[in-house]
């Protein structure tokens, strides 16, 4: 799904003075990344004693990174290799752990003989040796209770479970290279899984003879389009039907304030009164900010609004190889900060509720313990929707953030100036690779059946890039240094602690998030000195967010921690809130209108007498940048 660029040029006053020139003030304009320079020189060094071949080296180097880069999803083959490398090492210098390993192969071994042997004397069938784990559907058709394929699919699962124990619990392997190596050999094994072969999968064999291949048929001319899109850069099958503005981000407003940056959404009231602090959304520059307006009945904002708030959001620029330069304090000073004081100009009221979502709310997080030890006090209360703030169980996105997978980063970057969504999409796939990868596979193509396409996939197709020094510094500071949390984060050269922050505070989590595990989120109670009501909400990382009032088997849970209360563990915390069912949505206005100080006749749009005209409607420019 992509929407059509404006092909208007800008007004002269949709950017402000300061900020129209390619270049922000104060920038470097060096092609490297933060924290790399291009040449390692000493300070001494003039630039006519720069070893020219130095540079030569360094660009070769670079570009031919950029190249691997293409073919390794943008993982760092080192990375890789490392973790190879001490796994075989160690293991090597472990005669226990190989005999272990053995006892277990030759244990596995009989198990399954025996149970070939019950299938083979019982008619009703034998008890599995291994079940699949919860999250694993590929195996719970009755055709894989079937000879041969029950003994197929369990000498997989067998399998899968010999692995996992190969690559952990070896003496003196570090961690971190155990769980490098328990998801890369999960990685070939779900490549591998018989319900990825006709040969192997009953479901395939079945629907093929039934069909008389003509599954097959479709499935190839499905192969032949989606590969033809791809290389043509076209959106995904589907996409088509869903295009912003149209049928998606459809909740009235009108932008208010441009920048070099964002965009601010001031969306239009529906209610004769209005809760007297306004609504400041902040979301995640990795994404467009519809995903929280998407169709009619499914738009967070919609619902906002329809329960009496006045509702401002920003929605990202997606930058280009110019924007190279920007850094992760420009996100913040550009987009949080001027979105507040904008929003201060329109609203007469003091202060506002500030929500972020996913990395959004990092940056939120940021701002506001800025905000807070320098004495300002302009938010009601914050909202963490799927946020983190301590990157330490960041969940297996942090598996290959390392040294050399961010040099490998900073290559690639170098040579565009921003990172591609595709050069991401690859990573994201792996997390859930039988969700995401294989099961697509044998539905489209070997089943040769196309799935809906929803709002949420259109969404989600709509990709963005982010630009090379705010990537790489964001990925150090906060993945790989974890700063934040730990007091070491600068803003304007001056360390912030998130123990500052005294605004209430509700965090979101969802119980089967891959991007931000709930637990790392959770941990929002450990780093704050203010009351924090943390909900945990059924669904995913995206799709526990888009939970509507009326979505199905749609649950939550929530408790309030004050400053007087002792912290508990997030399993102990689950297991003393059971869940309430629902659409945590309602939850969370009534959590607003507890923290508003009451209501008030609606805001007028925009302040054209404090150069804050009316700009286009709703959704704006920016988001239809492709």
């Amino acid at each position: 799904m992509r929407a059509k660029p404006d092909p208007r040029p800008a007004a002269a006053n949709d950017v402000e003075p300061a900020e129209a020139s390619a270049p922000l003030a104060g920038l470097p304009r060096s092609p490297a990344p933060a924290d790399r320079p291009a040449i390692p020189a000493s300070d001494a060094m003039r630039d006519d004693d720069i070893d020219p071949s130095l540079q030569m080296a360094e660009s070769l180097d670079r570009s031919f990174h950029y190249l691997v880069s293409r073919y390794t999803f943008g993982l760092s083959p080192t990375a890789r290799a490392s973790a190879e490398l001490d796994w075989l090492m160690h293991l090597a210098m472990s005669p226990g752990k190989q005999l272990q390993l053995m006892q277990k192969a030759a244990r596995k071994w009989t198990r399954l003989a025996t149970y070939i042997g019950h299938c083979m004397l019982r008619d009703d069938g034998a008890t599995p040796c291994v079940e699949p784990l919860a999250q694993d559907k590929r195996f719970l058709a009755d055709a894989w209770q079937q000879p041969p394929f029950n003994i197929v699919y369990q000498s997989f699962l067998l399998q899968q479970q010999w692995w996992h124990n190969a690559v952990t619990g070896i003496p003196g392997m570090s961690k971190l290279n155990q769980r490098r190596m328990d998801f890369m050999i999960r990685q070939r094994l779900d490549m591998l899984s018989p319900s990825n072969f006709i040969a192997t999968n009953p479901e395939l064999i079945e629907r093929t003879w039934r069909e008389a291949g003509m599954n097959l048929v479709r499935g190839w001319s499905n192969l032949l389009e989606d590969w033809e899109r791809t290389i043509n850069g076209r959106p995904p099958v589907g996409t088509d039907e869903f295009e912003v503005g149209r049928n998606l981000a459809l909740t009235p407003g009108r932008v208010v304030y441009r920048n070099r940056l964002i965009e601010l959404i001031q969306y239009a009231p529906t209610t004769a009164r209005v809760h007297t602090e306004p609504v400041l959304i902040v979301p995640a520059w990795i994404m467009k900010y519809y995903v929280l307006d998407l169709t009619p009945g499914r738009s967070l904002i919609e619902h906002l609004v329809a329960q009496g708030f006045t509702v401002f959001a920003i929605s990202w620029r997606n930058p280009d190889a110019s924007d190279r330069d920007l850094s992760f304090d420009d996100y913040r000073r550009l987009g949080v900060m001027a979105a507040i004081d904008v929003v201060g100009k329109i609203v007469p009221s003091p202060k506002l509720h500030a929500t972020g979502y996913c990395l959004g709310g990092t940056l939120l997080a940021i701002a506001a313990a800025a905000m807070a030890r320098d004495g300002d006090d302009r938010l009601a209360s914050l909202t963490f929707l799927a946020a983190q703030t301590d990157f330490t169980e960041a969940g297996e996105l942090t598996l290959f953030i390392d040294e050399s997978q961010l040099a490998f980063l900073e290559d690639i970057m170098w040579e565009q100036g921003f990172l591609d969504a595709s050069q991401m999409a690859g990573a994201f796939q792996m997390l859930k690779s039988n969700d995401l990868v294989w099961s697509r596979m044998v539905h489209d193509y070997l089943l040769g059946q196309r799935r809906p396409t929803t709002d949420l996939m259109a969404w989600n197709a709509d990709t963005t890039r982010m630009p090379s020094r705010m990537h790489s510094e964001y990925l150090r500071k906060l993945f790989l240094d974890n700063d934040l949390a730990e007091g070491r984060f600068r803003v304007d050269d001056r360390p912030i602690a998130l123990t500052d922050i005294r605004a209430p505070l509700l965090a979101v989590g969802t119980e089967t998030d891959h991007v931000a595990p709930w637990p790392s989120v959770f941990k929002l109670n450990l780093q704050m000195d203010t009351d924090v009501t943390f909900l945990l909400a059924s669904g995913g990382h995206n799709t526990g967010i888009v939970a509507p009032p009326g979505t199905e088997r749609a649950h939550y849970r929530i408790a309030t921690k004050t400053e007087a209360d002792r912290y508990v563990d997030p399993e102990t915390w689950m297991a003393l809130n059971p869940p309430r069912p629902g659409s945590w949505w309602p939850e969370w206005t009534q959590w607003l209108a507890r923290h508003s100080s009451g209501s008030t006749s609606p805001p007028p749009m925009g302040a054209p007498g404090k150069g804050l005209p009316l700009l286009d409607a709703a959704p704006g420019r920016y988001v239809r940048v492709r």
